[in-house]
């Protein structure tokens, strides 16, 4: 069988890791080339990953005749038109999250994959994560009995980068932090989102509060579902201590929790892990380190076999739209319903 030539459009830290695994641990696909608007970094990644091909401009990529699929590993603001472009050339599409910067534009990407015939996934590798695996199969058999309440956190360790300081530009949070917590909601209630109240403010990045007033480090959610069912997502920036993501999946018989737990009734975690009673997770590099690779296994059986993705660009869309509201509350102060969006 001829191998699925994959292009990874982004060289930071994501596209490494996706580039990494199609080198040595993805069946069927082979790394044929690397995509980065800075040369010296594009000319780097090839040199790590033992490869020849790179280019500055990702439609130089799309040209490429051994270039079947493309991980589109950039900003958000791009991914929209890189996306389209690439459904245009024929290509597969595996997109990081978020989709896209607003719901049009991930309805735009949607109806152009399936314009092209192009298998198009979100990287929501959480789905692909053999602890969340285990848990929604928990879920399903009744074990906990009818789900009432999906609690999830997602918090980082490290200040966030300038630019995402900008709302209009980074979406937030809510997009950049949260939008695997808001597909894991979705994944576990097996519902869309019927209304949400968000509460954000800024208490770790004292640099933005004059230019950018209305940019959070901090975010509170709760929501409603269409089903019925209750979430709430709490999403930081900054915390120090760890990268922290936990679920707790509520029942009317008993709870599902996904994450590290601990048999003492209390834990401190400090940056200096001083007080800590064992190690933490530094990065969410190493605790979904696998899930990345059989995400990029899905991706390339979708293609082989013709199956569709199991993160959509519909769960990337519904994701997108999430953001939207929760920022829109946040803004406002009120309870938005997602049919306003």
């Amino acid at each position: 069988m001829k191998k699925v030539g994959i292009c990874v459009i982004g060289s930071g830290r994501a596209g490494m890791i996706h580039a990494g695994n199609f080198v040595k641990n993805v069946p069927n696909a082979r790394l044929v080339a690397m995509v980065d608007p800075v040369e010296q970094v594009a000319k780097n990644a090839c040199a790590d990953l033992g490869i020849d091909t790179y280019y500055t401009d990702y439609r130089q990529a799309l040209e490429d005749k051994h270039v079947n699929a493309v991980v589109i590993v950039t900003p958000t603001k791009f991914h929209k038109d890189i996306c389209v472009d690439a459904a245009v050339a024929g290509k597969h599409i595996l997109c990081e999250k978020p989709m896209a910067m607003t719901v049009d534009e991930c309805r735009v990407m949607n109806f152009a994959a399936k314009k092209a015939n192009a298998i198009l996934q979100i990287g929501f590798m959480r789905r692909f994560d053999a602890g969340f695996i285990q848990a929604k199969e928990i879920v399903k058999s009744g074990a906990i009995g009818d789900v009432v309440m999906v609690r999830s956190n997602t918090r980082g360790p490290s200040i966030p980068k300038p630019w995402m300081y900008d709302i209009s530009k980074s979406n937030g949070p809510l997009a950049e932090v949260n939008s695997h917590d808001i597909d894991t909601l979705r994944w576990f209630t097996e519902s869309e989102f019927d209304t949400i109240y968000a509460l954000g403010g800024n208490y770790r990045c004292p640099d933005a509060r004059e230019q950018f007033p209305d940019f959070y480090d901090n975010v509170i959610v709760s929501a409603s579902f269409c089903n019925g069912m209750q979430g709430m997502i709490d999403g930081a920036q900054g915390v120090g201590y760890a990268y922290d993501s936990r679920v707790e999946v509520l029942g009317t018989k008993g709870c599902v929790f996904i994450g590290r737990l601990n048999d003492k009734a209390v834990l401190t975690c400090t940056a200096d892990n001083k007080h800590g009673s064992y190690p933490l997770v530094s990065s969410w590099t190493e605790l979904f380190k696998e899930a990345y690779l059989t995400e990029d296994i899905a991706f390339v059986d979708s293609i082989v076999t013709g199956t569709p993705p199991k993160a959509s660009g519909l769960d990337g869309e519904a994701a997108v739209k999430v953001v939207a509201a929760g920022n829109l509350s946040i803004k406002e102060k009120r309870i938005v319903k997602l049919d306003e969006i």
